[in-house]
């Protein structure tokens, strides 16, 4: 069982202030008498700009490396980014996202050096002209200009070390001949993701208890192909193509259950086995054909995408309860295929104007059809482990359910992008969309077969304003507002039951309709270095799990079911304040990034019935407010005057929150990692999760009795060695990045 849960980041140090008076955030250059300043941090109208080329921190890193030092960013398991109070991080590279699924996209940061980067903006709060949903902000990695012809490439191999063994490894190279330029990568690995689980749910005196591990294997294979050509001095036409593929054969779960229940006024307990097999197999293709052309001399530009994405996931899994004697009671095999495919197509015309005046507008389009086709065969054992008659019903029982979903998705923007004076600016803007989507159902389950059609139609007009005020030289003010909408993930519509044990599964829901979300940030910077941001989010409708639990009769005697339901839960609001510094210290021997603030969270939700089967249940009440502290620090420690050794030193904390599935006990981590530069080689060794404390527990306690607990271990804990090797011109410039049509699409199948 996957539970996605909600964690913030990270910890460290008191020095800074001691140091404010030796040094600025600004890095100062002597030439021939002359000073120069450059700024590392600031802000300006709508996003933090941290300029890489004037910090300590860059040379021989790869560009993962670097965005873990940036500001405002931090990551868990150093495999996703997320951004200080966002739910996610979208990447985009020179202002265009990146075209990648999550696993080759990691794979490209790791692998990319991050000499080649200017500059790494965040944006918090993205405007009207972006796509994307939910509370989501942005990273965007701006490269050099780099203009001489030639080949370049650099190949990574890669060795993790946690409860288990992983393998990995890529090859990447730039090509540049005048016009034409070609960038592809290749990588793959062999790892086997290990987990532990406690879950124990109960009411009153029936109670369940499993304990036991899952491990799911994995082998993958991905890469990308892009080709960049320019058509005249003004126009560039642009193909781009991303393929994955990964094969999860043998995946198990193994718990043993203990089920408490009354007889004859005694509590009596019984044992059960669960042991659940899984084999999956999934394929992620898209190709982008772009054109883009400049208007102006201004940097006017009209730029068009048009995509299409095929996804196919096929999962057959055989789940097994059996007795303390492990001889079986039942099986259960589903067979869950998923096949999506999606066509996307947007324009973009930006018009600027002499009075430092823009006018972006702008439109997308995306049709999507999904087809589930799912099946599901239930075996009966009697005593002696033989296959029960069921006379007239068949054995096994077979139950399907076929649904199929479409969608179509037409949305428009405006934004209007004003600098009134060199201290002040403002944008506002607004996006219209309209969503169609029919999904229709064809079942058979216990012997009745059912037709249903689920129709919805929906406008939502998404207003956003910003706007940046540079009180003086060391004082920044600014303001952003949004609105924005989050669609259910396609999986999430799929009304399949996912079978964890007996008594305890999960179950999605074609039903959930798109939240809203409303986001306020308020940000004041100092000298900048020093920030305070206060930020204020409510969402409507949130999509989430809700655990439902009930009392049932089974052989005469009473049982508790557990079912994780995916549906719309309520309201929610965060408040957060966030007090961070980014400062070189010790003459550069020492830079750090350091946030530590307070989050403040107001749930209101209630539930009792499952939508999809109508099933009722306790009622579940979700109505409690929490406040935790957060505190993140990622520092680099230069070792050398060559600047060759660097000694990395990451924490984490984040204190006990209220989120949907009940109250997240407190999490904390200690990563350390040491590294090298040898001429055109880097090595690297990570330790992550030191004290082994990044581990999961979520406990809820109702009025009515009902209580929830779950422990859940990933083996967070773990040792990584890595060379990377880079070779040819290094001054090769780099293909010119497109975001595809479809992004919105792709981040909705995972």
């Amino acid at each position: 069982m996957k539970t996605p849960i909600l964690i913030a980041a990270i910890f460290f140090s008191g020095l800074t202030f001691a140091q404010e008076k030796k040094q600025d955030t600004v890095k100062t250059k002597s030439i021939e008498a002359v000073t120069l300043t450059k700024q590392v941090f600031k802000k300006q109208s709508d996003r933090f700009v941290y300029d890489v080329a004037a910090s300590p921190v860059s040379k021989g890193n790869t560009t993962f490396d670097l965005l873990k030092q940036t500001p405002l960013l931090s990551t868990t398991d150093d495999k996703t980014l997320k951004i200080v109070g966002k739910n996610n991080a979208l990447i985009y590279i020179n202002g265009r996202k990146t075209n990648m699924d999550a696993e080759s996209l990691t794979q490209f940061l790791k692998n990319t050096p991050a000499e080649n980067i200017q500059k790494i903006e965040v944006i918090t709060v993205p405007g009207s002209e972006y796509q994307v949903e939910s509370s989501d902000g942005i990273i965007n990695i701006i490269l050099k200009k780099k203009m001489s012809d030639g080949t370049s490439g650099n190949m990574r191999m890669s060795n993790t070390q946690n409860k288990y063994n992983a393998s990995s490894a890529s090859f990447s190279v730039n090509y540049r001949k005048d016009k034409l330029g070609i960038n592809a990568n290749l990588s793959g690995g062999e790892n086997i993701n290990p987990q532990s689980y406690i879950l124990r749910n109960g009411i009153g005196n029936v109670t369940n208890e499993s304990v036991g591990n899952i491990d799911d294997p994995n082998k993958n294979i991905g890469g990308y192909l892009n080709i960049d050509y320019q058509l005249t001095e003004k126009s560039n036409l642009a193909l781009s193509w991303n393929s994955w593929a990964n094969k999860s054969y043998n995946s198990t779960i193994d718990l043993y259950n203990t089920l408490t229940q009354p007889k004859d006024g005694n509590l009596v307990t019984s044992h059960t086995w669960t042991k659940n097999k899984e084999d999956a197999r999934n394929y992620n293709n898209s190709v982008n054909l772009n054109y883009e052309i400049k208007l102006d001399s201004l940097g006017s530009k009209f730029n068009a995408n048009a995509a299409y994405l095929n996804y196919k996931r096929f999962q057959f899994s055989n789940n097994n309860t059996l007795n303390e004697g492990l001889t079986p009671i039942k099986t259960i095999t589903q067979d869950i295929p998923q096949i999506i495919n999606n066509f996307s197509g947007t324009v973009d015309y930006i018009q600027k104007f002499k009075n430092d005046f823009t006018v972006s507008v702008g439109g997308n389009f995306n049709t999507t059809k999904t087809d589930n086709d799912t099946k599901n065969f239930t075996y009966l054992f009697d005593d002696n482990g033989d296959l029960q008659d069921l006379s007239p019903l068949p054995n096994p029982k077979t139950d399907f359910n076929h649904f199929i979903y479409n969608e179509k998705i037409y949305g428009a923007y405006i934004t209007f992008e004003k600098k009134f004076s060199d201290k002040f600016s403002g944008k506002v803007g607004a996006r219209y969309e309209i969503t169609n989507s029919l999904g229709t159902a064809d079942s058979f389950k216990d012997g009745v077969e059912s037709n249903q059609k689920i129709e919805r139609n929906y406008n939502n007009l998404l207003p956003y304003i910003s706007f940046n005020y540079a009180i003086n030289d060391k004082n920044n003010l600014s303001y952003s507002f949004s609105s924005r909408m989050r669609r259910p993930s396609f999986w999430e519509l799929n009304p399949v039951k996912n079978i964890i044990t007996e008594d305890n599964y999960t179950q999605n829901n074609p039903f959930v309709k798109a939240s809203s979300t409303y986001n306020q940030e308020l940000t004041y910077m100092y000298k900048n270095s020093y920030f305070l941001i206060l930020n204020h989010s409510y969402q409507k409708d949130q999509i989430t799990q809700v655990p439902l639990q009930k009392r049932y009769t089974k052989d005469g005697m009473e049982r508790v079911r557990l079912a994780y339901i995916r549906t719309n839960f309520g309201d929610r609001q965060e408040m957060s304040a966030m007090l961070g510094v980014q400062k070189s210290l010790f003459k550069q021997y020492l830079t750090l990034n350091f946030n530590a603030g307070v989050q403040y969270n107001i749930n209101n939700g209630t539930l009792d019935t499952d939508p999809t089967t109508g099933e009722v249940f306790d009622t579940y009440i979700n109505n409690r407010k929490s406040a935790s502290f957060i505190v993140t620090s990622n520092n680099t420690i230069r070792l050398d005057k060559k600047k060759t050794w660097f000694l990395g030193v990451n924490y984490f904390y984040v204190d006990k929150q209220q989120i949907e599935l009940g109250m997240l006990k407190n999490l904390m981590s200690l990563d350390l990692s040491i590294k090298k530069n040898w001429n055109d080689w880097t090595f690297a060794v990570n330790v992550n999760d030191v004290l082994r404390t990044n581990v999961v527990e979520i406990e809820d306690y109702q009025d009515n009795g009902n209580y929830n607990y779950i422990k859940n271990d990933m083996y967070r804990r773990s040792v990584s060695v890595s060379i990377t090797y880079s070779f040819g011109n290094q001054k090769v410039k780099k293909v010119r990045d497109i975001e595809a049509a479809s992004d919105a699409i792709k981040n909705r199948t995972r």
